[in-house]
């Protein structure tokens, strides 16, 4: 699965889904995310974790951004490499 394919996945629950939204809406330029989408967040974390996602995601884009204004380019240390997924639990029904 290719990590755009998010969106269609069953792998990531709804909320993680509105997550990696979240973090696609701040990764654009300009960087935009809906009122819409930031009170579906809301419904699911506190004003705490929305300052810590926001930060994390924000902290990403500072660092790919800083790199590619150096040229600094991959060293290959994940070359070939995935982070695999954590296996969920069956749930009645399954």
């Amino acid at each position: 699965m290719a990590s755009s394919d998010y969106a269609e996945s069953d792998v990531f629950s709804d909320l993680e889904k509105r997550v990696l939204d979240y973090a696609v809406a701040l990764t654009r330029t300009p960087a935009d995310a809906s009122d819409e989408l930031v009170a579906a967040l809301r419904e699911h974390l506190s004003d705490e974790q929305l300052v810590e996602i926001t930060a994390m995601i924000a902290w990403e884009n500072f660092r790919a951004r800083f790199n590619r204004g150096f040229d600094v380019a991959s060293q290959d240390f994940s070359e070939g490499a995935c982070c695999p997924l954590p296996e969920r639990p069956a749930t009645a029904g399954e």
